[in-house]
């Protein structure tokens, strides 16, 4: 008996790898919906390639390691001074720092700032939070000017200002009246006079406002415990005050280059300590006061290109520190009292330019380029003096001035060739001795 069974009659069983890929084509879309309801519930990141947005607003970030009042060196960054490093500990050399030692922060003393840039402005917001300053200074720096914070003025002891700033005027100078030093050169100052400036600056020491346009007097009552003045290169007119000579602590006046008139005071041997004076390129007449030979350290004496006339005093060799002396362009007369020993010792001399003036030949030597005649026996200039005025603003000492070896020797060489050469003369004479031995011989022959 066979047995058969016929396949078609049973149901056919489905092949085991069908429910595992069912399972495999299902997880992919799970995990999409899984990611998409995840995404939903965070925020959109932003693209690998899309830039960051930049802040609204730059604040200027202080050095990590800044010991700098945070506020003063935010202040120092207005001003362009770089700031990468500690401003106390390591100052710009062109834009020098100095800090005091408080704690937690340091805060500035002392703030220099040189060759500015045209486009820099001064905030008065950053000058206010630098009102610990002591010392301010601009040099070559040509930025609009500003009104100073009271604070910072009250605080100033120097105040320096040299090219820069354009233009200052008197009354906003006035306010730093804590000044021991004030220095203002080539910046125009709108003042009525210099007293405006000076009048409540009673701790002044040294003071110097120079090209600056300034005009009026110089004032009569200047503190006495001033040690230098520099007026120079201003308009001011009228007398020198006898009251300058009280200043017993000066050591150096500079009123050169003003419209000065009337004659040096009688007792201006009275500044004891005075070491330079200039009072060159005035109006000043009169004689050189004899009271100068008692100002024992006098170094520097510039009296050139006023109407000063008299003798020129002797005492001048007596003065053992003097190495400049410059009278020339004046109206002295009479003989120059000096010897070369003297002229030898000082850096500068110069005496040109004074047409009444002439030297001893005797004791001086021609080859001196004095700009000066000679004096004939009566003392009186025995001619005209040389056309090249000595005296004539250069600095050169006597050494290179005053001397022309050169010259001389060009002079001998021209005495010289005065007259025939003695060569051409003695060819010339032994020819003349020949022909007329020949002619000699030829009339003795006939003769005979």
């Amino acid at each position: 008996m066979s047995l058969s069974v016929s396949l078609t009659s049973l149901p056919p069983k489905p092949p085991l790898f069908l429910p595992l890929l069912l399972l495999l084509l299902l997880l992919p879309t799970t995990a999409e919906a899984a990611t998409v309801t995840a995404n939903a519930t965070l925020p959109p990141s932003p693209s690998p390639t899309a830039s960051p947005t930049p802040p609204t607003t730059k604040t200027p970030s202080p050095s990590i390691h800044s010991t700098l009042d945070p506020k003063q060196l935010r202040a120092l960054q207005s001003l362009d001074i770089p700031t990468a490093k500690d401003p106390c500990s390591q100052p710009s050399p062109h834009n020098a720092t100095i800090c005091d030692s408080s704690s937690p922060f340091r805060h500035l003393v002392s703030l220099h700032l040189s060759n500015c840039s045209s486009d820099l402005s001064l905030s008065y917001t950053a000058l206010k939070s630098l009102s610990t300053l002591q010392s301010l200074s601009f040099t070559n720096c040509p930025v609009t000017p500003i009104r100073f914070p009271l604070d910072l003025a009250l605080s100033l002891r120097s105040f320096t200002c040299i090219h820069s700033l354009k233009h200052l005027t008197g009354v906003g100078l006035a306010h730093f009246v804590n000044l021991t030093d004030l220095t203002v050169s080539n910046v125009p100052v709108n003042t009525s006079g210099l007293y405006v400036v000076l009048g409540n600056m009673h701790k002044l020491r040294s003071v110097t406002i120079s090209n600056a346009n300034v005009t009026g007097y110089i004032p009569k009552h200047l503190l006495f415990n001033l040690t230098h003045i520099d007026f120079s290169g201003n308009g001011l007119k009228g007398r020198i005050p006898s009251s300058i000579t009280l200043l017993e602590n000066l050591e150096s006046l500079n009123l050169s280059s003003n419209a000065l008139t009337g004659g040096i005071p009688s007792n201006f041997g009275d500044l004891i300590s005075l070491k330079n004076v200039s009072l060159g390129s005035n109006s000043l007449s009169g004689a050189i006061p004899d009271s100068i030979s008692a100002i024992p350290d006098l170094a520097h004496v510039d009296l050139s290109s006023n109407q000063l006339n008299g003798t020129i005093p002797k005492f001048f060799a007596e003065m053992k520190n003097l190495r400049y002396l410059n009278l020339g362009n004046n109206e002295f007369h009479g003989v120059l009292p000096f010897n070369l020993t003297f002229m030898k010792r000082l850096a500068v001399f110069k005496v040109g330019g004074n047409s009444n003036l002439c030297y001893n030949h005797t004791i001086l030597s021609s080859k001196l380029k004095l700009g000066i005649a000679p004096c004939d026996k009566h003392g009186l200039p025995l001619s005209p003096p040389p056309a090249k005025d000595d005296s004539s603003g250069d600095d050169s000492g006597s050494d290179s001035s005053d001397y022309d070896d050169e010259s001389d020797d060009s002079s001998s060489k021209k005495e010289g060739h005065h007259g025939p050469n003695k060569v051409v003369l003695g060819v010339a004479i032994a020819l003349s001795s020949i022909v007329f031995l020949i002619v000699f011989l030829i009339l003795l022959k006939r003769c005979g």
